[in-house]
């Protein structure tokens, strides 16, 4: 058997789930630490939503795989969740030497990458983006910010040129659109960019991640190549974004975060643990079939029947907080990354994208403020993310003369305009 059995599944997609997760996760947990979901009309999965059930998971590899080939007849070809199960030959999917291979290759070669110039290349590009709307005095920090930076960022690490970066952000988000036309004009893109970036590096290496894949000991071939720079991409594209904006909800939102913005005191690490808690960008992930028929906290799962763990509810969950005896701020232990052989390779470096940019959008612009109650602010819909689907904010403009300026030398020109039914930004 390879599909859940019969049980109520939760729905898991739609403006319902997008609006209130965690009553998701509640109407799951009802179910056991492990219940039935549905990801999309008629494709179900088994659910984890307690962390340690969790955990005994993502370090079981001999009980577990990541293989979803044999399961992918159950998910219809329109169905925009297959994406991101079917089967690629790459770390999500591979299970034993074959994934320890391909993941050498990715830790290897992010090692490899210094912090100061990941830091130097976020504040170039986030400087970019900030002086094509800091003069206006209001912005959409989703479209014009948070989806805009990781492209860039991405592709120069890659090795790319300045001026592919739109490119690879246009193929990005055609990949997670929901229209069947776009994602097949995004694949067609994709082909052509990567083709273009791997003919370079192998004519003439640099110092950037795409050089490195090539010339590691593993030796992978260059179409494995291609499908690392895929996955890695189309993984750190979404939860990037996400990151920095469900961050900067709450800095900018949350009183207790704003009165010390301008203080100099550490509060943006805090917002993106805290985000990484409540809201973490990839809130359901880590799909797993069993080799053999199992029991998963108590409850029986068949042998390759799809079992996907949510991050979101794991760390939320009440059960599991109240018989820690710990408050979960102080121990660092959240599943936003995953866990065990499986786990993120990229932590370090996502963490550091995400705060420089949140340092820079706020050093640049320091009164900004949510142009919205927070109450108003949407999600977009799907099992998977969770990302706002705008963050709309308003602020200081910056003088035209200023526009180049770094974020100590700025003037500011003007008042900006109120909000309908709240008071201006105090000058």
């Amino acid at each position: 058997m390879s599909t859940p059995a019969p049980a109520p599944p939760v729905p898991l997609y739609g403006p319902e789930h997008a609006a209130d997760p965690q009553r998701s996760w509640d109407l799951l947990r009802q179910q056991g630490p492990v219940g039935v979901g549905e990801i999309d009309p008629n494709v179900y999965v088994y659910v984890v939503t307690d962390p340690k059930t969790a955990l005994t998971l993502l370090q079981d590899t001999d009980t577990w795989s990541k293989d979803s080939r044999h399961w992918m007849h159950l998910v219809p070809q329109n169905s925009p969740v297959r994406p991101n199960v079917e089967w690629r030959h790459s770390l999500f999917f591979t299970d034993g030497p074959e994934h320890a291979h391909l993941r050498r290759v990715i830790t290897d070669s992010l090692a490899l990458l210094d912090s100061r110039h990941v830091r130097d290349v976020t504040l170039r590009f986030a400087d970019t983006l900030l002086q094509h709307f800091a003069p206006t005095g209001e912005a959409d920090l989703v479209g014009q910010y948070a989806q805009q930076l990781p492209p860039m960022i991405l592709n120069a690490l890659f090795g790319g040129l300045d001026e592919q970066a739109p490119q690879l952000h246009a193929i990005l988000a055609a990949l997670m659109s929901t229209d069947l036309a776009a994602k097949a004009e995004g694949e067609k893109a994709l082909g052509a960019y990567l083709k273009t970036l791997l003919g370079t590096k192998l004519a003439r290496r640099g110092p950037d991640l795409t050089s490195w894949f090539i010339d590691h000991p593993n030796q992978l071939s260059a179409e494995n190549v291609g499908e690392q720079i895929v996955i890695t991409d189309g993984a750190a594209y979404p939860t990037l974004a996400g990151l920095i904006t469900n961050a900067l909800v709450r800095l900018l939102s949350d009183k207790g975060y704003r009165g010390t913005l301008t203080t100099g005191t550490l509060t943006i690490e805090a917002a993106i643990d805290e985000a990484l808690w409540n809201d973490p960008p990839l809130a359901m992930y880590s799909l797993h079939f069993p080799r053999r028929d199992v029991d998963l906290g108590g409850i029986r799962i068949p042998a390759g029947a799809p079992v996907m763990i949510s991050y979101a509810a794991a760390n939320t969950c009440p059960h599991a907080n109240a018989s820690s005896g710990s408050h979960r701020s102080g121990i660092k232990a959240h599943l936003a990354f995953a866990a065990g052989p499986h786990a993120c390779p990229a932590r370090r470096i996502a963490l550091l994208i995400a705060a420089t940019a949140i340092e820079r959008l706020v050093s640049y612009l320091p009164d900004i403020q949510l142009a919205v109650p927070r109450e108003q602010l949407t999600y977009q819909p799907g099992p998977f993310y969770r990302l706002l689907t705008a963050l709309p904010c308003r602020f200081t403009p910056l003088a035209p003369q200023a526009q180049r300026a770094t974020p100590q030398t700025r003037t500011p020109s003007a008042p900006p305009r109120p909000t309908p039914g709240r008071p201006p930004v105090p000058a």
